[in-house]
């Protein structure tokens, strides 16, 4: 079961609920993500980028509702559908771009493409699960060595088919390891509805091992910040696991344009898509940050794409 709230320890937001308190910078990155990743599929769909990508259209929220919760000296671990989370920590999309399109100031050297990054305390990886174990040694790490820092690890509904979730939630259960595991549940894992895969609960599942779950389907970064962040401390200052499952929508394909879902369904997650929510709670304000955000990855665009492609050498 999902773990009461405990005292002074906001409800759970909820997704009926009107957005709290916009404010200006997180509203700006939100719209980043949103503008780069469109911006990514009109360039595959323009043959400027070879190679697959994953984007995170409808997920933007969860990354920015996260970024003042997860310091510099924490280690993020991303998954293949990772963009939002590299921009969300380190406002850099130049240097995405850049590794993305393989060109000159790429964050990899262009090495890595669009699923693997390494910078910093920050990976993300293209192997469903991979990262968890990593995640969990990490943070075995962190509170033997840095103590009050946690590992974070994005995973979505799909990866609780690896048997690889289940021997790292078992470790980190038994070392007790400050450890966020982060689940994007979007109901499909690449083209199969997760309710013809996946049997019980993922709150089922963390309860098997005795770890602390949490749940939402609230799409308000202010109130899922609220709600979250004593979950955060008591991860740093009582070192365990925790599971916090976020119900969500994925509004793009799989990749470039493998999604399976019917016109229908996706006009139905388009209407409970943040931004359409956003924009409607502050419409000129709004407005406002779209056109500024929309116009500044178009000149990132403009920008990286004349740049040189990256040599061998600056690898």
């Amino acid at each position: 079961m999902t773990t009461p709230p405990r005292p002074g320890q906001p409800a759970q937001p909820n997704r009926q609920e009107p957005p709290g308190r916009l404010d200006e910078a997180d509203l700006a990155m939100l719209l980043l993500i949103r503008h780069f990743e469109q911006a990514l599929l009109r360039l595959f769909a323009d043959g400027e980028i070879d190679g697959t990508t994953h984007t995170c259209l409808g997920q933007e929220y969860i990354p920015v509702a996260l970024r003042p919760l997860l310091g510099r000296d924490d280690y993020v671990f991303s998954n293949h559908r990772g963009h939002g989370h590299y921009l969300a920590r380190f406002d850099d999309p130049e240097g995405l771009l850049a590794e993305i399109m393989g060109r000159r100031g790429a964050v990899c050297g262009g090495f890595g493409g669009s699923q693997h990054i390494l910078r910093d305390r920050y990976l993300s990886t293209g192997v469903q699960g991979e990262s968890l174990p990593v995640a969990v040694g990490v943070a075995r790490h962190l509170k033997a060595a840095e103590p009050g820092r946690l590992a974070a690890v994005h995973i979505g509904d799909g990866t609780w088919g690896q048997g690889v979730v289940y021997e790292a939630l078992n470790i980190a259960a038994l070392w007790g390891v400050p450890l966020l595991v982060v689940v994007e549940h979007n109901d499909i894992a690449q083209s199969t509805p997760t309710r013809t895969q996946l049997a019980g609960t993922i709150a089922g599942r963390a309860a098997a091992f005795g770890i602390e779950h949490h749940a939402t389907q609230a799409r308000d970064v202010a109130g899922i910040r609220a709600w979250l962040a004593p979950v955060v401390e008591r991860v740093r200052s009582a070192p365990r696991p925790v599971v916090v499952e976020f119900h969500t929508d994925r509004l793009g394909p799989h990749s470039k344009g493998d999604d399976t879902r019917s016109p229908e369904e996706l006009d139905r997650l388009r209407r409970r898509d943040w931004y359409e929510t956003y924009a409607a709670a502050y419409p000129r304000q709004f407005a406002a940050a779209d056109e500024r955000q929309r116009d500044l990855v178009a000149e990132v665009v403009h920008e990286v794409s004349t740049r040189p492609p990256v040599a061998w050498e600056d690898r």
